[in-house]
């Protein structure tokens, strides 16, 4: 884990009220082109959770408008059109100097005993430390057993194992959305033969233009998470995925989808 991002990623999530259901997020210092989405679907969590005290994220829905600028703090406005004793939903729109650059949609419920069922496929073994990637937006371990990227024509699917840092569980929600929204682009170039992430902006263009996140379970940090995706279409100069997350002993806890640009050259 790199101390410095994972430091940095932090500080971000930490918001800053202003008044009247308004909050301020620092940007993360990454050498990027862009606001990474995943800085928008984290810093969306925490303002839902700060607008609507005492229940837990099930939902958050984001569509991504323009690009974020980078070093250029985030000002997200809240609304919260219905407050019940275990339902809350918070609107939300972030803003930089251009203007709204994403809005989302969040859903709060306080946690509830009931009947438990899940069908999910059972995961498979953590793979060893030689399989360790490194993703540079992600500070923390993750492993693979098959590469993500492959200049092969490769299924639309792919399993990635992470570890995030134990925190609050306060926080939880907010790292495990910011992790969801770094693979499923790459994931639905798998099957492009010749084409990898890498040839981004010369073979193709793509953008997160929508990602949601659905919380089932309780979540806690420190251990192995396993983000089980697949893209089942890629059409129109538009792409779609879907993955659940799961944890090492197999129960099912979020799942999440996303449709994003992209338009080959």
């Amino acid at each position: 884990m790199t101390a410095d991002l994972w430091n940095d990623l932090l500080d971000c999530l930490d918001l800053t009220p202003l008044g009247a259901g308004t909050y301020e997020g620092r940007s993360q210092r990454l050498e990027y082109r862009r606001l990474f989405g995943g800085q928008f679907l984290a810093q969306f969590a925490r303002a839902a959770a700060l607008a609507a005290p005492g229940k837990d994220l099930k939902s958050l829905h984001t569509q991504f408008l323009r690009e974020g600028r980078t070093g250029e703090p985030v000002r997200y406005e809240t609304d919260v059109p219905q407050q019940g004793r275990t339902f809350a939903t918070v609107r939300l729109t972030a803003r930089q100097e251009q203007g709204v650059v994403a809005v989302a949609s969040a859903s709060l419920h306080v946690w509830e005993g009931g009947p438990d069922r899940q069908t999910a496929d059972p995961v498979p073994a953590v793979p060893g430390p030689e399989r360790t990637l490194e993703l540079g937006l992600l500070p923390w371990e993750s492993r693979a057993a098959s590469d993500l990227d492959t200049e092969k024509s490769e299924p639309p699917a792919h399993e990635l194992w992470t570890r995030i840092p134990q925190v609050h569980r306060a926080l939880a929600p907010a790292l495990l959305a910011y992790a969801t929204d770094l693979t499923p682009i790459g994931t639905a170039l798998r099957p492009v033969e010749g084409v990898t992430q890498a040839d981004a902006g010369r073979a193709f263009t793509s953008a997160v233009t929508a990602h949601t996140v659905w919380f089932h379970r309780p979540l806690d940090t420190g251990d192995w998470l396993l983000l089980r995706q697949h893209s089942p279409l890629a059409v129109h100069g538009r792409c779609f995925g879907r993955g659940d997350v799961l944890n090492r002993e197999g129960a099912l806890v979020a799942s999440y989808a996303q449709e994003a640009l992209l338009r080959f050259a």
